[in-house]
This record gives C-alpha cells, sequence and structure tokens, in this order.
C-alpha cells in the first residue's frame, strides 16, 4: 500500500470521518507502533494502529469492515461530535449502533431530523463535497409570517456579513404563514439561520428532511433505520460510484 495521510486511513478503515481524525489525532487518542501520531503524518497500514487503545487495520487483524449506512432522525439538543465542549449527548449514544459509525456532516444542535450515518469514508466524502451541488432539503419556520418578499431575496441569495459570502440561489417555497420548504446546494456553517436572520427573522424550528434522494418520511425522532438497497442503488448512482460499489458492497447494493 502507498502511504496516505493518517486521517484518510482511518476515514476508509470505518473508525471515524477525516474531521473527527483530527481531533483525534490532537487529543493524543491514535498511536502508531506505541508512540502518539502527529498531524499530517502518512501510514502504509502495516503499522500497529490503535484508536483510543483499540486496533485498527493490521492491527485488528485486517477483518474486512461490513458497510453500513443508516439514516437517523435527530432530535434537537443531540449534537454530531462525540467532542462537543457543552458535554451534551450525542447521536453515538443516542443510537447505540453494534458497529463504528459516524456521522455524515452536521446537523446542529437545535436542528432536527435527517442525518446520514456510514462507516465508509469514500461515501461520505463524496456526499459532503462543496462542489458537488448535492440537495438537502429543510422544514423551516420562523417567528414571524413572511412575505413575498422574503422569498425572493432567500431564493436569489443572501449576503451573509458575518462570513464574507453570499449564499447560491435556491428553491423555497412557502409551506404555512411561518413556515417553508428550502433546498439548498451548499453547507455554510448554520447557513438558514444565518439567512433568516439577515431577513430580521429568527428560526423557531429546522428540520432537514431530504439528503439528496434520502428521505426521513415516517421515521420516528430518536429513531433510525439502515437504508434500502434500492435507495443506496441510487445515491450511488448520483454520486457517480455505483459501479465501485457493486463491488466494495458485495451485491448488497443490488436491487
Amino acid at each position: 500500500m502507498e502511504p496516505t495521510r493518517l486521517n484518510k486511513y482511518l476515514s476508509e478503515q470505518g473508525i471515524c470521518s477525516r474531521r473527527e481524525a483530527d481531533r483525534l489525532i490532537e487529543a493524543g487518542q491514535i498511536t502508531i507502533d506505541g508512540r502518539a501520531a502527529t498531524m499530517g503524518e502518512k501510514v502504509t497500514g502495516q503499522e500497529i494502529i490503535l484508536c483510543k487503545g483499540k486496533p485498527v487495520g493490521k492491527a485488528s487483524g485486517g477483518a474486512r469492515v461490513r458497510p453500513v449506512l443508516l439514516a437517523v432522525n435527530k432530535p434537537r439538543g443531540i449534537v454530531c461530535t462525540t467532542s462537543d465542549k457543552d458535554h451534551a449527548p450525542n447521536v453515538l449514544d443516542l443510537i447505540q449502533y453494534p458497529a463504528r459509525v459516524y456521522p455524515v456532516g452536521r446537523l446542529d444542535k437545535d436542528s432536527e431530523g435527517l442525518l446520514l450515518m456510514t462507516n465508509q469514508g469514500d461515501l461520505a466524502n463524496r456526499i459532503m463535497h462543496a462542489g458537488s451541488l448535492h440537495e438537502k432539503e429543510y422544514l423551516v419556520t420562523v417567528d414571524q409570517p413572511f412575505n413575498a418578499a422574503f422569498l425572493k431575496k432567500m431564493r436569489e441569495g443572501v449576503e451573509l456579513k458575518e462570513l464574507g459570502e453570499t449564499t447560491r440561489p435556491c428553491q423555497v417555497e412557502a409551506a404555512g404563514p411561518k413556515t417553508f420548504k428550502i433546498i439548498l446546494t451548499q453547507g455554510l456553517n448554520r447557513q438558514i439561520r444565518r439567512m433568516c436572520g439577515e431577513l430580521g427573522y429568527r428560526v423557531v424550528t429546522l428540520k432537514r428532511v431530504r439528503i439528496m434522494n434520502i428521505q426521513l418520511g415516517r421515521l420516528k425522532t430518536g429513531d433510525f433505520r439502515r437504508v434500502t438497497p434500492g435507495e443506496l442503488a441510487e445515491l450511488e448512482r448520483q454520486l457517480g460510484m455505483r459501479e465501485e460499489a457493486e463491488d466494495e458492497y458485495g451485491g448488497e447494493s443490488q436491487e
């Protein structure tokens, strides 16, 4: 195996996302051949690598990781990282899944709805790739009735002075006097809340109901389910990885 960055290696082994791997490395929770790992170093997979004291890759006997992709209905108050400074309950503790999985992207602590979780680094990275224009749909309620001018401004793009960026044009439609549906193809930090704030509105509730072709549907708050073979096949098609996945998933993604 050619040397690869440690964070990428951990992601490919189904341990965590690259971002979470960087946090674990910084916290001294990853060791290589008995010493603390350092940021940016590369590995070949032949080393004895431990994550929080547990073996990874060769050190674990090289067992093949069974691919997992879950749809989770995250409640408000639950965070998507295990290193939350407020020590709030995290989504891993919520679902108690028997295999090691991690969130694909984030959903704010104060937001709820669909969160994907996987142990497949390549799948996660392709979904989160900022330039891919992957759709994410939300149902949002604000603190006061809005008008057509508000919807028009949201659709055309809002200048977020705090971030020094203007949001991409997006689809927005009313779903009630104070509620609207919005489909984003970018993921700026607290984007919808910032957009509404710039226009004089405060978000009361924010629920993600779709990521690409995966729908929240009737999944109850706090519950999770495995993504169906048909959903996975379509997701892989949209990501341009269908042919690769047929081998990787050992036929599990066949319809």
